[in-house]
């Protein structure tokens, strides 16, 4: 005969609940985590970027001595001393960095994007008679003699293998254009800033 009170213990479960305000150990260590890949992305930066970040000076101190260890070890017990820093921070002053971080990404994209579509015009003065007229359209100052030797010598380097000494000099051109900067193409135009791959 089944005992009725077999698994009865007099009392509900939910009585013995406790009621958690902080937050569970889990979410405690993924919170951590974040801060720690958060001052691992400003160890990457470079230091005057980081320099201009604000944070407190401790914390600050932290990521710039960090960027100095080559030590494969000392660099490692350093980012988890950064990582420590970080998480002293308040929510106000780690957003104000991760917005910092966020609008470096963007920038970085939107300059990224205009130099690929520099490149892109490039290319079309080199395969389409039409876009030069369209630049001398545009920006009638330009030396017209001399951008068509350029395009010319520019086919000829893709053309011989030869290294891009013009095919350069034309993305600077067009590079100074988009800065807004008027000045004729030249022959002392520099191509420093231009894109390796360019």
């Amino acid at each position: 005969m089944p005992n009725a009170n077999r698994g009865a213990v007099g009392f509900q479960s939910s009585e013995f609940e406790q009621e958690y305000e902080r937050p569970s150990k889990s979410e405690l260590k993924r919170q951590m985590d974040e801060l720690q890949k958060l001052g691992a992305q400003l160890v990457a930066e470079p230091r005057d970027r980081v320099k201009r970040v604000p944070m407190p000076e401790d914390v600050k101190d932290a990521i710039l001595m960090c960027q100095t260890i080559t030590n494969h070890e000392g660099r490692r017990r350093q980012l988890q001393f950064v990582g420590k820093k970080m998480r002293t921070l308040t929510e106000e002053e780690v957003a104000v960095i991760q917005r910092t971080i966020d609008s470096w990404k963007g920038a970085s994209k939107a300059e990224t994007a205009a130099l690929h579509a520099l490149e892109r015009r490039r290319e079309k003065l080199l395969t389409d008679d039409k876009a030069l007229t369209d630049l001398l359209t545009e920006h009638p100052q330009l030396d017209v003699q001399h951008l068509r030797t350029l395009i010319r010598n520019a086919r000829k380097e893709q053309a011989e293998s030869k290294p891009p000494k013009a095919y350069r000099e034309l993305f600077q051109i067009l590079k100074d254009l988009a800065k807004g900067g008027k000045k004729p193409a030249s022959d002392e135009e520099t191509d420093d800033d231009e894109p390796a791959d360019a």
